[in-house]
């Protein structure tokens, strides 16, 4: 998850893989897509002869238009919007004290014809508690984008619009964005760091607080989505005391060690420090984009281990994850610091695979795992937010998106050695190995595994795959 814009489009799906040549954003249509190539033998090899059996079309999702985007201008922001954003942010005044003259500088803003200014207003609404403010944000982003929004319940579609345009980012941009979110929770503050590799323009709120507190005490209470660190584990009896066979966990298995992470424990922690396998790693699970995935975390030359927590912070929908010991932000798709001491050192935590599962059929097939505890759930042992909250699509701005399957189709992404982004599809990739067929692609073998499916290479060696939404890995992986 670098926090930056996509490039032009190269993206391939497998088992039936999409292969999209590269493409200029000028070139591509209103939902990023191109024209794709799909695969139709179970290798993985471009084939449209009669002697190959298709596999199944994977599920095709829709694209979404926009429509065109204002002219933006270049250069400087004019003396008039930088006044009107001093007025409201230097510092942050409007929920404050909505005068007349928060009032003109909303209107100087609409005004002066410089959509860039989209942006601050954008992240005004996000988090305003003032329906003047909102009313003032509604008629100003109207007046720079030809848009019309209801500024009480658009916020999504607003940010929408200006992320499928990829409108640029303002000069100066995060000197006025920073005191609008340190406005709702000042321990913010390290991770807005002047010096970065963060895309500002995809930074919003996801609705909660900064989980900060030291490490291995995550009993106490916050007012966050509590990491869990070393959680408590239990056997197989024990597991079975509380989870049914189809419930669905997440299996990692380091150096012969096997544990099994219920999805449900997951949804209501979304973090995990642990160690298995003598090796120490964090485990995030981003609900909104039904990703988990394993970072190690040992080994980080001139720091402690690092330990992850979650920010309330989003980005592309995707949880915004950082170090609690040397406050740096992670992107949570790479594995990479983009701010403080660990960027400055060019930190990349390596990955490790996640399998998506049952809990009967991972324990099968690892006799010896571990499970985390129901003490964990905090109460919450059923947590379904995936066939909840979660059903009907992102909840949280992505812009266009890759038309090329469903939103939230399941894919098994990782980056093959050539460098190129690879996503196979789930579903069909368990079908053609339960068939007895092989799915491979670009010097990667999918497998199955305790019931899921495993990336690996020829040797059998761990590539370090996770699965993920379809819209969560086009948005990073475009």
């Amino acid at each position: 998850m670098r926090l930056t814009l996509p490039r032009p489009l190269a993206v391939l799906v497998a088992v039936l893989l999409v292969g999209a040549a590269c493409t200029s954003s000028a070139d591509s249509d209103a939902d990023g897509g191109a024209d794709p190539t799909v695969t139709t033998s179970a290798t993985g090899e471009t084939s449209s002869s009669a002697d190959t059996t298709p596999a199944a079309e994977p599920p095709t999702g829709t694209g979404r238009d926009f429509g065109p985007a204002p002219d933006v201008p270049g250069g400087d922001l004019s003396p008039e919007v930088v006044a009107a954003l001093d007025t409201l942010y230097d510092p942050y005044i409007a929920d404050v004290n909505f005068t007349a003259e928060a009032r003109e500088a909303f209107a100087t803003i609409g005004e002066s014809g410089d959509p860039r200014a989209a942006w601050w207003l954008t992240d005004n609404l996000r988090v305003t508690a003032s329906r003047d403010v909102a009313s003032a944000i509604g008629d100003a982003y109207q007046q720079l984008t030809g848009v019309e929004i209801d500024p009480f319940r658009d916020w999504t579609e607003a940010v929408d619009h200006l992320m499928a345009w990829d409108l640029p980012a303002p000069p100066d941009y995060l000197r006025y964005k920073r005191p609008i979110y340190l406005a709702v929770e000042e321990r913010w503050e390290p991770l807005f760091a002047d010096d970065n590799d963060v895309d500002w323009r995809f930074v919003s709120w996801g609705g909660v607080l900064i989980d900060d507190r030291p490490y291995d005490q995550t009993d106490g209470p916050c007012r966050c989505i509590p990491a869990a660190d070393n959680p408590a584990t239990t056997d197989i009896a024990g597991g079975d005391a509380w989870l049914d066979d189809d419930t669905i966990v997440f299996g990692v298995e380091i150096d012969g060690d096997a544990r099994a992470y219920p999805r449900s424990v997951m949804e209501v922690r979304e973090m995990v420090n642990d160690t298995l396998g003598g090796r120490d790693f964090a485990m995030p699970y981003c609900t909104l984009c039904g990703a988990a995935q394993v970072f190690f975390t040992d080994g980080v030359e001139g720091f402690d281990r690092p330990i992850l927590r979650t920010s309330g912070l989003l980005s592309r929908s995707n949880k915004v994850m950082y170090d609690v010991e040397t406050m740096s932000v992670f992107d949570t798709f790479l594995g990479a610091a983009v701010t403080g001491p660990l960027w400055e050192a060019g930190v990349v935590l390596p990955q490790h695979s996640v399998i998506t599962t049952t809990w009967g059929e991972w324990k099968a097939e690892h006799p010896t795992t571990t499970v985390v505890s129901i003490d964990e759930a905090l109460g919450r042992p059923d947590s379904d937010l995936r066939n909840t909250r979660d059903a009907d699509g992102p909840i949280f701005p992505i812009g266009g998106v890759d038309g090329r399957l469903a939103l939230q189709e399941d894919v098994l992404g990782l980056i093959a050695a050539d460098g190129t982004p690879v996503a196979f599809h789930v579903g069909t990739a368990i079908d053609a190995l339960e068939r007895g067929e092989e799915v491979s692609q670009r010097g990667i073998d999918v497998i199955l595994d305790g019931g899921g499916v495993r990336a690996v290479d020829d040797d059998g060696n761990d590539l370090a795959g996770h699965q993920a939404f379809w819209f969560a890995w086009s948005q990073f992986h475009p």
